[in-house]
């Protein structure tokens, strides 16, 4: 059990403590609640670039860096389609620096234009590598938009367009970080060798007085029901053929979510799983294949994907990915395989809470979704799930009609 104290600042700033005292280290993670999902479809690429723009100076601190590495301090951050997630693991004895870094650049960045250009220069680049020119970097440009018609999560977090964040202006960058950047829009989680009194005391004093920003609700388009199989053909310059397949799936928030979680690891979590077994090992069609979900708190996907050897063809491979996943829905999983993929599920859990600064992260994430105890309920939900209700999740899920459909056909030299 990880047990954790709470309170909320009057600006609506929600507050976490985890007391540790068995590490000399603390953690402070904020999560804001913003991702991509949150962003106008002709300004995409936003929330990944804040992320960028929150390390190049607040308004009475020119350098994020220096001061934090003076205390022995490391910190980053990540994006995804669903929050913007920042955090400093430091020594405890130098806490109420991270409390001066982090509430300064809650209160207002530097706003520098030369920073702006600086770092839109960095994400164009990183757009460009990782997303343009590396072999397969493209798919997640192309899926989301097969896949999902009318959700944000139609784009990645990088963004729709490389232009989108080329044509991004301070007002642009002053508009997203005033709606999104507030403490009424935030969650912090402070753990480690803390008292909860020392740092309800911190933050009072370094983030009570920042106003709360105007209160932001979502209203985002629900994705409709996919009705039929879409397929999307490609060619690339790309050193094998590819496939990767999609199923609409529950979000976090849905009951159901956890039996779509343990289907994938059924079909392609390590190499005992039965995509695997059959096509890596058996028949030796794929190099590698895998099966995982997207994790997010609205409708995700189930992913499917693989690389294939020289003279099998896609289509043959599709086949037999299908008579695998239809074998979930004619027969129940046998309770050994059961028990097996709980047993990894539930260690990985364990194992990931170890640190201090996952279990942050996931007291944050869960008080996001409205349940910051989810870190200790997570494994009996993974208990909860049955034979008999994974198939039922996949004759929902796993039908044709559900599914978007990638062939990456590798250019013929």
């Amino acid at each position: 059990m990880i047990e954790f104290k709470e309170f909320t600042l009057e600006n609506g700033l929600e507050v976490f403590v985890r007391e540790d005292d068995s590490t000399p280290m603390a953690v402070m993670n904020i999560l804001y609640k913003v991702g991509s999902r949150d962003e106008e479809e002709h300004k995409t690429g936003f929330a990944h670039l804040f992320e960028h723009l929150m390390f190049g100076g607040s308004k009475h601190i020119p350098s994020y860096d220096e001061p934090l590495q003076k205390v022995g301090g490391e910190n980053n951050a990540f994006t995804s389609p669903d929050i913007t997630n920042y955090y400093i693991t430091l020594p405890a004895v130098n806490l109420e620096t991270a409390f001066w870094l982090e509430s300064d650049r809650m209160l207002s960045l530097s706003f520098d234009p030369d920073v702006l250009e600086v770092q839109r220069k960095v994400v164009i680049e990183e757009f460009k590598q990782r997303f343009l020119n590396q072999p397969y970097g493209d798919i997640w440009l192309k899926l989301r938009p097969l896949a999902y018609k009318k959700h944000p999560y139609r784009w990645p977090t990088i963004g729709k367009e490389v232009k989108h964040i080329e044509k991004a202006t301070m007002e642009d960058v002053k508009d997203f970080f005033y709606r999104y950047y507030v403490p009424n829009n935030a969650i912090m989680v402070i753990a480690g060798d803390v008292k909860f009194e020392e740092v309800k005391r911190l933050s009072e004093k370094w983030f009570g007085p920042i106003p709360a920003g105007k209160a932001q609700k979502r209203m985002l388009p629900k994705e409709p029901a996919q009705t039929e199989a879409r397929k999307l053909e490609v060619e690339a310059d790309v050193p094998a053929d590819a496939i990767y397949k999609v199923f609409h799936m529950p979000g976090r928030l849905s009951k159901d979510y956890y039996t779509a979680d343990l289907l994938s690891d059924v079909l392609g979590r390590g190499n005992s799983s039965r995509l695997y077994e059959r096509l890596v090992k058996g028949k030796k069609w794929l190099n590698e294949v895998n099966a995982y979900v997207t994790g997010s708190v609205d409708p995700g996907l189930l992913t499917i994907s693989g690389t294939l050897n020289p003279g099998v063809k896609l289509e043959e491979v599709d086949r037999e990915i299908s008579s695998i996943v239809s074998d979930l829905l004619k027969n129940e999983v046998p309770a050994l395989e059961l028990e097996k993929i709980k047993n990894k599920a539930e260690s990985s859990i364990i194992f990931g809470n170890i640190e201090l600064l996952n279990q942050a992260m996931n007291i944050a994430f869960g008080a996001f979704m409205g349940n910051p105890n989810l870190i200790n309920e997570e494994n009996q939900m993974i208990q909860e799930v049955t034979a008999s209700k994974m198939k039922k999740m996949a004759k929902e899920m796993l039908v044709p009609e559900n599914s978007s459909t990638i062939y990456y056909r590798a250019k013929k030299k």
